[in-house]
């Protein structure tokens, strides 16, 4: 039985990432208060994997699980990208004019701003994990309380959905990625997409070198991530993901971007398929 590490409680979303990624499988889930508990547990080889959200279509890249993922020398083997739709839950019976406080991750409330906007009269309080504050509204049977979660979280700890589907945008989606620590013994094209980590000399043209073999090649590249170099101001390392088609051109790509001399570092985070957005 595998051994997964999520950030959060069941009925949260990174459960759902879970259950999707997967099914069929049997498993035990490890339950994180903190994305560096989440990140320790993988590093030190206390679980077998773990799923960690990385962006998110309105609140956008989570910046510390990039460093997280550094720090801890852990390896991305997959990805899975699921819809996140927010509900508002109560105690049964309660309706929104008793509602006095409303708890959730950081998270969940910036993508339901514009609802939160409208109910001036409720306090807003941060709330480590999504599902976690369902659960404590049950456990010790808060009333004029609320928390932005789930269906799942609704289900899991008997609460009742006051309003649906709160979130800003309704097309929301949430990238997670499955990682582990262990060395990743890859079969001849069972991957189309990798995630790397580059370190580039403070030069004039050093990012528009790399971005041109990329494209020269043939190569997708889906994103682009800056992340600050501790201790060096004004320097970044770039987080760069990219799809192919070709396992050789992406080769290839490995060999001529190390005769780059402004590419101090390139680290490869984790070769795996390109997930699927499912709705």
């Amino acid at each position: 039985m595998k051994k997964i590490a999520i950030q959060g409680v069941k009925g949260c979303f990174h459960h759902a990432a879970v259950t999707r990624y997967f099914e069929g499988c049997h498993y035990q889930l490890m339950e994180c208060s903190s994305f560096r508990e989440l990140a320790y547990s993988v590093g030190k080889y206390n679980v077998d994997h773990g799923v960690m959200a990385i962006e998110n279509t309105i609140a956008g890249t989570i910046l510390t699980n990039y460093s997280l993922l550094s720090e801890y020398n852990i390896r991305i083997v997959g990805e899975i990208y699921i819809p996140i739709k927010h509900h508002l839950m109560a105690l049964n019976g309660q309706k929104i004019e008793e509602i006095k406080e409303i708890y959730s991750h950081p998270m969940a409330l910036l993508q339901c701003e514009l609802f939160i906007e409208e109910h001036p009269h409720i306090k807003i309080y941060k709330y480590y994990d999504t599902a976690a504050a369902a659960q404590y509204i049950a456990k010790y049977q808060k009333k004029g309380l609320a928390a932005i979660a789930s269906e799942d979280a609704a289900k899991e700890y008997g609460l009742e959905i006051i309003y649906r589907n709160i979130q800003t945008i309704q097309r929301n989606f949430t990238r997670f990625f499955i990682i582990n620590n262990n060395v990743y013994n890859k079969q001849e094209n069972d991957f189309n997409k990798a995630s790397l980590k580059l370190k580039i000399l403070h030069t004039v043209g050093s990012l528009s070198q790399i971005l041109s073999l990329i494209s020269s090649l043939g190569i997708n590249m889906t994103k682009i991530q800056s992340i600050p170099r501790i201790q060096k101001p004004w320097e970044y390392s770039f987080y760069v993901d990219i799809i192919f088609n070709n396992i050789k051109d992406y080769e290839r790509m490995k060999v001529r971007m190390q005769r780059i001399p402004c590419l101090h570092q390139l680290s490869i985070m984790g070769e795996y398929k390109n997930g699927i957005i499912r709705t």
